[in-house]
């Protein structure tokens, strides 16, 4: 395995990092499967683990619970997603902050996350969307400073469904994004054009989403392949 600093964060991780969508609780999922491969991927040196509260209410954060739990003697970084307050994916310009990341709503599901994690504090927590309109909102400020003042958490970044400029550019010249994930595939090289330049600039993490497609260009999927109902 290989290793690289994520950002300015200074944390390293292994270039490939398991997502927990999958073992949310559909496609027919099975916690004991969801274990074993977790397992084995921190046996293989995977330390960086992608997830999110909406991957089943809180269930793929309480799997990674689980195999932190089980890896003490290792150093593993987390990574989980607060969801929209309206329950919205993407983020629209027409929502309000408030809509979407009021104060109390961030600091109850950063507390639910890590009860399910196990932890003290938190890696590196995501907004699960975002969108450019809502940089100069002053909650957003004071809600991170205190997240981080608190301990709550030690890094923060972006999650977008698809990458748009209009998206984050503003937001991670804050000063206050450590990382973003982003769509991109030979399908979607979007982020090439302006958001990668920024964050190699501003020494920002990447953290790359679906790069095989969902699995369709992963070499395994052969004609007649079908994919299971959801």
């Amino acid at each position: 395995m290989r290793y690289r600093k994520l950002g300015r964060t200074g944390i390293e991780v292994s270039d490939i990092a398991p997502g927990l969508w999958g073992m949310g609780g559909w496609s027919g999922s099975d916690d004991k499967q969801s274990l074993n491969a977790l397992q084995l991927s921190v046996d293989l040196g995977c330390n960086f683990f992608d997830t999110a509260w909406a991957y089943g209410e809180g269930k793929s954060d309480g799997l990674l619970g689980q195999t932190i739990a089980n890896n003490k003697g290792k150093e593993l970084f987390a990574a989980p997603k607060i969801p929209p307050k309206n329950e919205r994916w993407p983020a629209l310009p027409s929502y309000t902050y408030h809509d979407v990341f009021p104060p109390e709503h961030v600091f109850r599901y950063a507390d639910l996350i890590r009860k399910q994690l196990e932890t003290d504090y938190i890696d590196l927590l995501q907004f699960h969307v975002w969108t450019d309109e809502w940089t100069d909102e002053p909650d957003f400020r004071k809600t991170l400073e205190k997240l981080k003042r608190d301990g709550i958490i030690r890094h923060f970044g972006l999650s977008w469904n698809r990458w748009e400029p209009k998206n984050g550019i503003k937001a991670i010249r804050t000063g206050l994004v450590d990382a973003v994930q982003v769509i991109y595939s030979i399908f979607d090289q979007s982020p090439e054009d302006e958001l990668f330049p920024a964050c190699q600039e501003l020494n920002i993490g990447v953290i790359v989403r679906v790069a095989l497609d969902e699995g369709s260009l992963g070499g395994k999927n052969e004609q007649g392949h079908k994919v299971p109902k959801h």
